[in-house]
């Protein structure tokens, strides 16, 4: 990841197509990291039960779309570019051994220690939570998100992402030079499919839902993924579809509404409720549209977005996925080391402190652990193309 450098605003922004890292995309990864803090202090707190503005906390949960979406654009790009000639997608030797090295140290670093420190997770950490936490199949194996944890849930889903894009790529590689046109429907016409995954009566263990396995969610990453195709059809004088889809007023008052209705019982009972199938429905639709609407301006637009694309943005989205890490964990500690009862209030004293304590120790993660496995697995990198 790269430091933002400082640009004119009057300088108009180039396509996302022509550059491989869009500063904007950092800085919408960092409020999505500060929304997902809101949600899990608001339910904590019992702010999500205060009647109109709890529901709003509560939904801030949508953070996880915009997440999906972020990873389905940034990984598909390779794959859309090198369907139009524009460039060649990564091994997928390359490809998972930077997605390992990018996400499992961090990762490991936390389940390590919460399942040693936090009292309220170690005392019942058997081998089955410490197997599926490492793993990252507590989707799939019951009872194993533990206090300090519950959020890894999305990162179980996001990894089963990653494992699946290699099969998706292969799945679309006819659909080439001319095909490519092609690409936008099929993907659309998947996610479209997918939405109707919960009303499939999959079969599972007790305290496990399918609705948490990828098929529900491959909508989230589809929106992703679907705007990864435009940005490389997109013409070099804009056309109509472009001015509105990268019009920043437009696009985030459309992802607005889709989030005000996702506060209603459209998008999902309050609470831990188990939601009626038609509801996943609607919920996944919006947050497709939400995480849809919030990015297309930042890569179709050419106007620059000077609040995301700030230092205090990019650096809370280097920072974001140590952010994600370790919240949970620090809320844990908040509650008794500063005498406050959980479900009881002081929301907004609560999140402060929360955040106020995670930044530091998601800088830390940053600098001592994700960034170095960055640089050893570009090293590696470095070495095998000289051996060869």
């Amino acid at each position: 990841m790269t430091a933002t450098a400082p640009v004119s605003a009057a300088t108009p922004a180039a396509p996302a197509r022509s550059r491989g890292f869009v500063p904007a995309l950092e800085g919408m990864r960092g409020m999505a990291a500060l929304g997902v803090i809101v949600t899990h202090v608001a339910f904590q707190t019992g702010a999500s039960s205060m009647p109109v503005v709890g529901k709003v906390w509560e939904r801030f949960d949508m953070a996880v779309a915009v997440f999906f979406a972020l990873s389905g654009f940034l990984l598909w790009r390779p794959h859309a570019a090198a369907a139009r000639g524009l460039g060649a997608a990564p091994s997928t030797g390359y490809y998972f051994r930077h997605r390992a090295t990018r996400i499992l140290p961090a990762y490991w670093a936390v389940v390590f220690a919460v399942l040693l420190l936090l009292p309220s997770a170690a005392d019942s950490a058997g081998w089955r939570v410490w197997f599926s936490n490492l793993a990252l199949l507590q989707v799939f194996i019951p009872l194993t998100l533990t206090d300090g944890l519950t959020q890894m849930w999305s990162l179980s889903v996001e990894v089963a992402f990653y494992a699946v894009l290699p099969l998706l790529a292969f799945a679309l590689v006819r659909l080439r030079g001319d095909a490519a046109r092609w690409r936008v429907p099929v993907l659309a016409g998947s996610a479209l499919i997918c939405l109707g995954w919960n009303f499939i009566p999959v079969p599972t263990p007790d305290a496990i839902h399918a609705d948490n396995w990828l098929p529900a969610y491959l909508p989230w990453f589809a929106a992703g993924m679907v705007l990864a195709e435009l940005v490389d059809i997109r013409p070099a004088v804009p056309t109509r579809w472009v001015r509105v889809l990268g019009s920043q007023p437009l696009m985030w008052a459309v992802a607005l509404v889709a989030f005000l209705f996702s506060t209603t019982d459209l998008g999902g009972p309050a609470g831990l409720t188990h939601a009626e199938p038609w509801q996943y429905v609607v919920k996944m639709t919006l947050g497709m549209i939400i995480g849809f609407g919030l990015i297309a301006p930042l890569v179709l637009g050419d106007a620059r977005h000077r609040w995301l694309e700030s230092r205090v943005a990019a650096t809370f989205g280097r920072w974001s996925y140590g952010i994600f890490l370790w919240h949970l964990a620090v809320l844990s500690i908040v509650f008794p080391v500063f005498g406050i009862l959980p479900f009881r209030g002081n929301f907004a004293w609560v999140l402060f402190l929360t955040i106020a304590i995670t930044l530091p120790v998601a800088a830390a993660s940053y600098a001592l652990i994700e960034d170095p496995a960055r640089r050893f697995a570009q090293s590696r990198d470095r070495a095998h193309a000289e051996s060869r």
